[in-house]
């Protein structure tokens, strides 16, 4: 058991507004918000010095960072991108596997595993995305191609545990099976992405269960007035939706229409980074390909966007800065609703009384001065 600590002199931020002059109470999970320590003895304080105090970060989609991938063979990749991350207010992620050989997937969902029954030391490994290789090779973006198949039980039948989120395009002749067959596994996610469905495709896949999308508008049949897509069915529709937030992958000025579409609580920040991200710009690899990074910038060598180099609050600073959100919905964005789509909003996500003390202190420039993890600063 921690010892018991309060954090004080911070602007707390709740699901609607944010409240001063309080006091957040927690050891190894959230005990109270309140309005002083009077009669409490031995309290360890922690003063926010009128920063921010938020629920801990959550990224659910992202390969890698700080030189490593979450497909790398040697397991410590995920410990090293784990500790890089809660320099930045992550407090939990899904590593996100790239389409590959069996071995090499297989393995990877075994790393992810491991490292997610480990003593926290960074960020929170919470189990697996894979964003391959169930996908449509029309959209493949950086994935290789000869690693995409249709989706296929076998292949995960031993990693159901750890599976939190698969990406898929239901379009594919035997998916819609294989998205219904796994309604009894109602634990995993599915999101659509790297799909060239057609809007009625989208729609039909979304009634199904399709809980969210895939880095919306990349790698996904787009929306055209006599064509609606998936885009159109995704914007037609209350799933969430994934967004790369760092204004190359999508413009600036999609983000503020996006809100007015959707709303923020449909909306999840991630950075889909890969092992280049932290680093210097250069040569590097994603999937098994080539990538070079250049201002801010990953692409293979015909132009397409491999992943990111963004970071989440980065993402979060440039979604504050090109919309009208309000610093609870723009939280909301890396908090709730990530966790509410992988089905751990009663564990982590908010700082209601009996979940994770997983906390992020930033100030009003969204500079992370604090990582707290199941109540250990970091």
């Amino acid at each position: 058991m921690l010892n018991m600590k309060a954090i004080v002199n911070g602007k707390i931020i709740l699901k609607d507004e944010i409240i001063e002059n309080k006091v957040l109470l927690y050891d190894s999970k959230i005990i109270a918000i309140q309005d002083d320590l009077e009669h409490m003895q031995g309290v360890e304080l922690i003063d926010a010095d009128s920063c921010y105090v938020s629920p801990g970060f959550t990224d659910i989609h992202t390969h890698g960072a700080f030189g490593c991938d979450a497909m790398d063979e040697d397991v410590n990749a995920l410990s090293t991108i784990s500790k890089g991350l809660c320099q930045y207010g992550v407090t939990s992620f899904l590593p996100t596997t790239m389409s590959a050989d069996k071995k090499n997937l297989q393995r990877a969902l075994d790393n992810i595993r491991k490292a997610a029954s480990w003593e926290p030391k960074g960020a929170k490994v919470l189990g697996a995305h894979m964003e391959g290789p169930f996908i449509n090779p029309l959209r493949k973006g950086a994935h290789a191609e000869k690693f995409i198949i249709k989706a296929e039980y076998e292949l995960i039948k031993d990693y159901l545990d750890i599976i939190k989120l698969i990406t898929i395009a239901p379009e594919i002749e035997g998916n819609m099976d294989f998205i219904n067959d796994m309604h009894r596994h109602s634990h995993i996610s599915f999101s659509i992405g790297h799909s060239n469905a057609t809007y009625e495709e989208a729609l039909t896949a979304i009634e199904s269960g399709i809980k969210s999308a895939t880095h919306l508008f990349n790698a996904m049949a787009g929306m055209n007035h006599r064509e609606p897509g998936v885009v159109g069915a995704v914007l037609n529709s209350d799933i969430y939706c994934e967004l790369i937030a760092d204004k190359i992958h999508v413009h600036p000025v999609m983000f503020k229409l996006l809100m007015k579409v959707k709303g923020s609580d449909r909306i999840i920040l991630i950075t889909d980074a890969m092992r280049a991200t932290c680093m210097k710009q250069g040569v590097y690899d994603l999937g098994g390909q080539q990538v070079t990074v250049k201002q801010g910038s990953a692409r293979l060598a015909d132009g397409t966007l491999a992943g990111s180099v963004l970071r989440l609050d980065e993402a979060i600073r440039n979604i504050i800065e090109n919309t009208e959100l309000s610093l609870p919905e723009a939280i909301a964005t890396v908090t709730i609703n990530p966790a509410k789509l992988i089905g751990l909003y009663d564990e982590i996500g908010s700082l209601e009384a009996g979940k994770s003390a997983d906390i992020t202190i930033f100030d009003e420039k969204i500079n992370i001065k604090t990582t707290i993890i199941n109540g250990k600063q970091m």
